[in-house]
């Protein structure tokens, strides 16, 4: 019986042991984050994130303490402590009492203990499984020695051992072996077995992404190369994932409400809006429930959604960034014939990203008035409305380049006296400003070891990105106090050519993780050195200045691309921003690629043949420009025609610096040095 007991408190106590394994040095992770100034710092600290941050997790976390102090109160209760058998303490005498002096005292305790005394159950049980064998082990010549020789008086006693299982289970009479057997039959073998049969067939069907393998084929077949921005919400819907999620009678009516409420948003022609409807309705219905929800986001109209479909809204929205993504590399890879991706879908897929991030409609991007980037960009900010941009576009605050140019002290009069907002509100937006980042490029195009750039070539990109922030930030998450998960800001790196419409090299940028940077740059800058035949030295100052770059907030980003045919490219290098609308910032870069020689080898350049573009070659790139003005984004600003490039400085050959961070202006390169 005793046996049982000390097995069934051991159950507990392997139970207490699985949980603190995760639990401790999780809560130890969350503590030092927590007391970490950047980690604390992350977050928007505006009043609307703090109001709608999420403490789900941390509410969990305090759960989890809980059950496991309550675990150890309990095994405290039932648990009971080991204890060696010490005949002598028992009696209450010294070691090496006479028997004399040992029956004198067995005769006290059975007056005490004895069942003919004493009545109670448990002194019955002390007195037999204690007092009568210590009184025993004393008394008998053989149980002394033992105990005087093995510590015991059964002499020499071998190891025992538990099992950590429920009481319940131990005292099935002939049965316990049986339901043993089941488990350990269970949890050993069926368990792992079905864990695993499930795992294989769910991981065949996904990328290491966690995106599946017909999703990507769909994205892949329906992007095209016009795909215009307003569009690309039709192919983002197609995903396998949006297609499983389930459609009930009951969400018919709460769809119709939406609907009502979306409507202006689906793209429908007013002049035939009944057949319009029909043709909506008539879609698979996880399409129609899928695009619904996703209009609710970027509308805004949450409160309208009925308790099932809140769940469907939040599954939506967190499969959102990793699927875009996905259609972000199905724009921008390269396609045959000549090996490019396609720039106008891969803009409107940033702009979707930003727009479901932020919770702003499309529509709400299109120009209007003097400014071409609509009032998308006002809305991300706490407290903005529509209204209240109207307002602040009578004192001439048209853009919002021109809203971010004003000083605080500006900007905190124009939001009080003439948007009406509070101190409090004003200072939420100063806050939200100062998170917002500023991008730069500085970026170059070479051919590695050789002077300019003929046909054939293999052509090195090397671009340096550096992001600021007014609150001096490197990593941060963005203001997004709709999106109900946490998002990090991802930055896309194109090199595109704006008027064929092709991207010719592309990248994903982060600054999340500057060590993993610091490893990649550090490995990048040595093969690069030492591939130019540098000194140690040399290699050394290089890795530690590029080291040093990526501390202040710059990323490295590198590229190979074959030069195309002889001839003079206008290209134009993006770096997109997927969380933030209006901090994308552009450059202009030209390209003067040679026709190889018949030898192979190259020369000097001729008088009239300058890395840098001549003024005369502008006129053949105005003609071209109007063939492919139909690839301009109906959301993003137009690109530049050539006569305003060539008014404000031709880049030299390969080289741009990009002094610009908003979508909204054009940025130009200055010349190389």
């Amino acid at each position: 019986m005793g046996a049982s007991e000390e097995n069934s408190a051991l159950f507990p106590i392997f139970v207490l042991t699985l949980m603190a394994l995760p639990l401790v040095p999780y809560t130890i992770v969350n503590l030092f984050g927590a007391f970490k100034k950047k980690a604390a710092k992350i977050n928007c600290q505006c009043s609307v994130c703090i109001s709608n941050f999420s403490t789900y997790s941390n509410l969990t976390l305090v759960l989890l303490w809980v059950v496991m102090a309550v675990l150890v109160y309990y095994i405290k209760q039932i648990s009971t402590e080991v204890q060696i058998f010490e005949p002598f303490s028992i009696l209450g005498l010294e070691y090496g009492a006479s028997d004399s002096e040992i029956k004198k005292a067995y005769r006290r305790l059975s007056i005490q203990y004895h069942p003919d005394k004493n009545p109670d159950p448990e002194a019955h049980s002390y007195f037999v499984e204690f007092i009568s064998k210590a009184y025993q082990a004393l008394t008998d010549p053989i149980s002394r020695e033992n105990f005087e020789k093995y510590g015991h008086p059964d002499g020499r006693q071998g190891l025992q051992m538990g099992i950590a299982l429920p009481q319940f289970l131990l005292n099935i009479d002939g049965a316990s072996e049986g339901i043993l057997l089941l488990g350990i039959v269970g949890v050993c073998i069926i368990l792992p077995l079905t864990v695993s049969v499930i795992y294989l067939s769910r991981s065949s069907k996904y990328t290491g992404n966690y995106v599946m393998h017909s999703t990507l084929a769909a994205y892949y077949h329906l992007m095209k190369p016009s795909l215009a921005p307003s569009k690309v919400m039709d192919v983002f819907i197609k995903a396998s994932e949006f297609m499983d999620i389930p459609v009930h009678r009951s969400d018919e009516e709460p769809l119709q409400r939406l609907f009502v409420l979306v409507r202006s948003e689906l793209n429908l022609d007013l002049k035939n809006i009944r057949q319009e409807q029909a043709k909506f309705w008539k879609q698979h219905p996880a399409l129609v429930k899928t695009e619904l929800l996703l209009q609710t986001q970027l509308t805004r109209e949450t409160a309208a959604l009925s308790p099932t479909l809140q769940r469907d809204f939040r599954h939506v929205l967190e499969l959102a960034p990793r699927l875009l993504e996905e259609l972000m590399k199905m724009a921008v890879i390269p396609r045959p014939p000549v090996g490019h991706g396609w720039l106008r879908p891969a803009i409107g897929v940033v702009e979707l990203s930003q727009s479901i991030v932020q919770a702003v409609p499309l529509s709400a991007r299109k120009a209007a008035g003097a400014s071409s980037e609509g009032y998308a960009p006002f809305l991300q900010l706490p407290h903005f409305s529509e209204a209240v941009v109207k307002k602040i576009a009578r004192k001439k605050v048209r853009t919002f380049q021109d809203f971010r140019d004003m000083t605080p002290d500006e900007r905190a009069d124009l939001l009080t006296q003439v948007a009406g907002f509070s101190n409090g509100e004003s200072h939420d937006v100063e806050m939200v400003l100062e998170m917002m980042p500023s991008v730069t490029i500085d970026i170059t195009c070479e051919t590695e070891g050789e002077e300019g750039i003929q046909e054939g070539d293999i052509v090195t990109m090397h671009a340096w990105v550096t992001l600021n922030r007014g609150s001096g930030l490197i990593r941060a998450l963005p203001h997004c106090p709709y999106f109900p998960f946490d998002k990090e800001e991802n930055f896309w790196l194109m090199l595109a050519d704006s008027f064929s419409n092709d991207v010719w090299l592309s990248q994903k940028v982060s600054f999340m993780d500057e060590a993993t940077s610091i490893i990649a740059v550090s490995k990048t800058i040595q093969e690069s050195k030492e591939g130019s035949g540098a000194s140690a030295r040399e290699i050394n100052v290089a890795v530690k200045e590029a080291i040093e770059k990526v501390k202040n907030g710059s990323r490295l980003v590198m590229g190979k691309f074959q030069a195309p045919a002889e001839g003079n490219y206008n290209l134009s290098s993006f770096c997109l921003c997927d969380s933030w609308i209006g901090c994308d910032a552009k450059s202009n870069i030209k390209l003067k690629v040679m026709k190889r020689s018949r030898a192979g080898t190259r020369g000097g350049f001729a008088a009239d043949e300058t890395p840098a573009m001549e003024d005369g070659i502008e006129e053949d790139e105005e003609e071209e420009e109007e063939d492919f003005d139909d690839y301009e984004s109906e959301y993003s600003e137009d690109e530049e025609d050539t006569k305003e490039t060539k008014s404000k400085g031709a880049v030299a050959n390969g080289t741009a610096h990009n002094k610009g961070n908003s979508s909204g202006s054009d940025e130009s390169g200055s010349e190389a040095d």
